[in-house]
């Protein structure tokens, strides 16, 4: 534990000292990451979660509500069929996200409501063909 301030000294430069005597000690030598760069998010403008949102990058989480979260992977895997090399592929990925869609219709969770109902699998097939056939 640091020495309280003595009264009558100014902050700053009680607080300088403090600074230089533990340099003189060193202390600051060989912490860690010392010499490396700072990562690329320091430069933006100061946020008071930065540790949460590091947080859920790093486990993977998301912030948006159950529906949100499957809209978004269902217009991904809308994406995903588009691109995939094959027919059965095509309608794999369908199927599965027709299964969540289906799942949450009928067990809505808490937040917006979906608004999403399954795909029309032979329709997006159809549509996969035409986009095969333009390229």
């Amino acid at each position: 534990m640091t020495e309280r301030k003595p009264p009558g000294v100014d902050f700053g430069s009680w607080v300088d000292k403090q600074i230089r005597d533990a340099e003189a000690r060193g202390e600051f030598d060989r912490l860690p990451g010392a010499g490396r760069p700072l990562p690329p998010d320091v430069e933006s403008a100061y946020d008071e979660l930065w540790w949460v949102k590091r947080k859920m990058a790093r486990e993977g989480l998301s912030v948006l509500p159950p529906a949100l979260a499957l809209r978004k992977e269902a217009e991904d895997a809308l994406e995903a069929a588009y691109a995939a090399p094959s027919e059965p592929m095509v309608r794999k990925i369908i199927g599965e996200i027709n299964d969540k869609i289906r799942e949450m219709m009928f067990k809505p969770p808490p937040g917006p409501p979906l608004g999403k109902k399954p795909y029309d699998v032979e329709d997006v097939v159809r549509q996969w063909r035409e986009r095969r056939a333009g390229r």
